[in-house]
């Protein structure tokens, strides 16, 4: 099977074929196994994605079919993937780290008839799961360790699908299936994450992914010699077209890391150019970075904070080629030597060109640190429903509070009410089987309706203020908006998630999560002996920690005019970490807003009240589906709320 077919590359499966005819000796994938590289070319892809495809026709796959597609990232199943939409067929990505019920869901709706998944763990899920999903006929895995022993006609391995598509099918079947493909057949799936009720499965076409990918590809100059890791869960459609549909328009290389523990040390080893990271990512190495000053001696802890100040005052200006003063150049040039330089190699970032964050809004003081210490970090917004290019940050115009222009090809506008809507050829084709909700999502002339408030500035950058339905108003009339206070405070190293409540009431009150890692290394380095998260989160030291953090955000608050009234006023510390298992995040770790206020609404209550504690009692899901309880009787603080001052701010 080797035959290179012509064909037009306007599908993933002749974007393939092209780049095994340019750039068959170069490196397409790579995966980290046992600590060494190993390398396939994109001749290598080529071939192995033939055969894959032709072992997936021999189990019936046949265009329009659905495949589900379950792991971390792995070649294996990037190609699985490549040779399902050689076929006509379309892949469905899920969260590896989903329990199989959660999965149950998407195979019944999608009809899925064969899942591609990576290891024994997946498998066991399957087949846990096959007697409620009738459609589901085969199970194909990548991983043999712990299937040895393992007897059912519905198991094989990838090479086993491989073998038995060579065996039945002529290079001539392939060649015939990709040139049947057409550019707005269904290219992929993607489950939204069912914040508001039942996941809907967004059918995106061959054209708008493709079109999106190469709209970027453009405006940033990327070429075929971008590295990049891909480390986030491949059904999320951020990480799924960062690393699978731009590796098939651009041709760059995609680096597999052995596990996610290793993700930091497989970044020093290959040294991205091309970076994407959500904010939760991006909060997790910042808390790193803060746990390592606070454990360094004086003379670095010194430096460290002169080298952030200067950076503060002058990296954002450093990084956009703007002037600045001499003197504050060298002094930004010494940090550099000192400090920036090597933190940007601890976290793996020595080579970023291009840094992309997205999936929720970022704080400011988050994105100002990275650019600061010489990381391009700039903000990009979309969707799944918009293939996630929808605004970019041009380079040498980033502004920390805006999501930048909308990109080539796609129109915005605002509504009287403030919701963001769009045109775009990245445009999703329905939401399957669902054309109701395709019918409520578009507006009658033909407008996305993103569920999103915010505003164009004056130069044309887009603002995103928070998810229109959680934008509300005080009792006063004055805005609430709960995402942009929860960033702030969630800037805090010591701080992991924050709910924030005060829709229709007299003052705003909080739920926040403690980081365990952080505070806990805080709590060591003062003799604070403690149990765990609930025994920790209960202390008063640490209630006394999270209070200066929340005062200080209230300061930042008081000098802005539209949300000065906005101050938080309450908040306690919940005896739990908020949890995809339990139903409060999503996968994708944004907060389920209505779950959470209507699970723990005996807090909420108590919060606005005015009560010094409140018990409660909660039910918790283990990751083997068994259930338990924790209960607490929890303390309830009053922060000092910032007396408003308008005319100094301005």
């Amino acid at each position: 099977m080797q035959r290179l077919p012509m064909t037009r590359s306007e599908t993933f499966a002749a974007l393939l074929v092209e780049h095994a005819r340019v750039r068959g000796n170069r490196p397409a994938l790579r995966e980290k196994h046992l600590g060494i590289w190993q390398t396939l070319t994109w001749q290598q892809v080529f071939e192995r994605v033939q055969k894959l495809a032709c072992g997936l026709a021999s189990l019936g796959i046949k265009p329009g079919d659905h495949v589900a597609v379950i792991g971390e990232n792995r070649p294996q199943l990037y190609m699985s993937m490549m040779a399902t939409q050689a076929l006509g067929a379309v892949p469905i990505p899920l969260y590896q780290d989903a329990v199989a019920q959660e999965m149950v869901y998407v195979l019944q709706d999608a009809s899925v008839s064969v899942a591609v998944v990576e290891d024994q763990e997946q498998v066991d899920k399957m087949l846990e799961v096959r007697d409620q999903c009738p459609a589901l006929r085969s199970i194909v895995y990548d991983d043999p360790r712990g299937l040895r022993h393992y007897v059912d006609p519905a198991l094989l391995s990838c090479d086993q699908l491989a073998a038995l598509g060579q065996q039945q099918h002529a290079p001539e079947f392939f060649e015939k299936s990709v040139a049947a493909v057409q550019p707005h057949d269904p290219a992929a799936m993607f489950y939204t994450s069912g914040t508001t009720g039942k996941p809907k499965g967004v059918v995106l076409t061959h054209h708008s992914l493709i079109d999106r990918a190469r709209a970027v590809e453009a405006m940033e100059g990327l070429t075929d010699h971008e590295e990049v890791v891909a480390y986030l869960p491949v059904a999320w459609i951020g990480q799924n077209m960062f690393s699978y549909t731009q590796l098939l328009v651009t041709g760059f290389t995609v680096n597999h890391p052995e596990s996610p523990d290793t993700v930091t040390i497989d970044m020093r080893d290959i040294g991205p150019t091309y970076y994407f990271a959500p904010p939760r990512v991006l909060e997790g190495l910042l808390t790193q970075v803060t746990i390592r000053m606070e454990d360094a001696g004086w003379f670095k802890r010194t430096l460290y904070g002169w080298a952030m100040q200067v950076a503060r005052r002058v990296g954002a200006q450093v990084l956009d080629h703007k002037s600045v003063p001499l003197v504050e150049r060298v002094r930004y040039a010494v940090g550099n030597a000192l400090v920036f330089a090597p933190l940007r190699n601890v976290l793996g970032m020595s080579r970023v060109r291009i840094a992309y964050t997205a999936g929720e809004a970022i704080g400011p003081d988050l994105f100002v640190f990275y650019r600061s210490i010489g990381i391009n970090l700039k903000q990009l917004y979309g969707s799944t429903e918009t293939a996630v290019f929808v605004c970019v940050q041009p380079d040498g115009n980033v502004k920390p509070d805006t999501v930048g222009p909308p990109v080539a090809g796609v129109e915005v506008r605002v509504t009287e009410e403030g919701e963001i809507q769009l045109k775009s050829p990245g445009l999703f084709k329905e939401y399957y089987r669902n054309p109701e909700a395709t019918q409520e999502t578009l507006t009658g002339d033909g407008w996305f309706r993103t569920g999103d408030a915010g505003y164009l500035d004056e130069d044309g950058h887009l603002k995103i203020i928070d998810r229109a339905k959680d934008v509300g108003k005080l009792a006063d009339g004055s805005l609430f908006a709960p995402k942009y206070l929860e960033n702030k405070l969630k800037f805090f190293s010591h701080i992991k998630e924050v709910v924030a409540f005060g829709a229709g009431q007299s003052e705003v009150c909080a739920f926040i999560n403690i980081d365990l890692e952080a505070v806990g290394n805080w709590a060591e380095r003062r003799g604070l002996a403690y149990a765990g998260y609930a025994d920790l989160a209960a202390r008063d030291e640490v209630y006394e920690l999270i209070a200066d953090c929340v005062e200080q955000v209230n300061r930042d608050l008081s000098q802005d005019k539209r949300l000065s009234q906005s101050q938080i006023s309450r908040f306690l510390i919940l005896h739990k970490e908020l949890d995809p298992d339990d139903d409060e995040l999503t996968r994708t770790r944004k907060v389920r807003r209505g779950f959470v206020a209507e699970k723990y609404a005996v807090l909420v209550e108590a919060l606005f009240a005015g009560r010094e504690r409140q018990y409660i009692d909660t039910e918790v899901k283990f990751e083997d589906g068994r259930t338990g309880r924790i209960s607490a009787d929890l303390k309830i603080r009053s922060v000092r709320v910032v007396t408003p001052n308008i005319a100094r701010a301005a």
